[in-house]
């Protein structure tokens, strides 16, 4: 009889999870920087035409915003992998002085998976005798003992991720001319977030049409907000 391990499943649906949990996350990562940059010079655009002005503003909203976002990811995932390595060291000292309660909670965690009593002893035993510390990790704890979170990668990655989707409302809002600047960003920034919510609603499998309208009304409410707030404090500056 061949019996597929919890080992199997994690190199195949885990994988597959992580790779999708990170797709997720850039999309996420580029959909905040196309909203918070867009907001911004949206703003700046109500208050004064000045092309350099708008680069400015532009410019320093998305370096302060990706490195925002990197710092915070980077020290979300620090702590997650931190809690990753001491619940991976906690688990090898049981293994090292209760062997047998260790063998029984990982037959009582393979029989509440669906195992009769006797195959999850079988399928603990055997799973124990190849590599108990794996076992345990990824039945019990669900990690992967080689494959724990990076916080550099994951910090990397939303970096490039936020300054892709800044890049589109800056370039939108200096390069046409200024007759028709405003209205070139707000469609640029609308149909960048529709793409953003079809994206992300495909690869979580939610519907998409209330995925699509949430995140382009949102987008549309900011530009707005800080649109008349521009327009106010440049009236008033004036």
């Amino acid at each position: 009889m061949t019996l597929q391990t919890p080992e199997h499943d994690e190199a195949h649906g885990g994988g597959l999870g992580s790779r999708l949990n990170w797709l997720r996350a850039a999309v996420l990562g580029a959909n905040d920087g196309v909203v918070s940059t867009a907001g911004l010079v949206v703003g700046v655009a109500g208050a004064t035409d000045s092309r350099s002005t708008l680069l400015t503003a532009g410019l320093a909203g998305l370096l302060a915003g990706s490195m925002s976002m990197a710092a915070g990811e980077y020290v979300s995932v620090s702590t997650q992998r931190d809690s990753e390595k001491a619940a991976l060291a906690l688990e090898k000292r049981e293994l090292a002085t209760e062997p047998q309660a260790e063998l029984l909670e990982l037959t009582a965690l393979l029989e509440g998976k669906g195992l009769s009593g006797e195959l999850a002893r079988e399928v603990a035993e055997q799973l124990t005798a190849h590599d108990a510390l794996r076992a345990h990790a990824e039945v019990e704890l669900g990690i992967d003992p080689d494959e724990l979170t990076n916080p550099w990668h994951a910090a990397g990655a939303s970096f490039l991720a936020f300054t892709a989707g800044a890049l589109l409302p800056l370039l939108a809002i200096v390069l046409p001319p200024a007759a028709q600047r405003l209205w070139i960003t707000v469609l640029a920034v609308l149909g960048a977030l529709t793409l953003c919510g079809w994206t992300s609603a495909r690869l979580g499998t939610a519907p998409v049409a209330p995925a699509v309208l949430r995140n382009v009304a949102g987008g549309a409410l900011a530009m707005a907000v800080t649109y008349v707030a521009g327009t106010v404090l440049g009236a008033v500056g004036a």
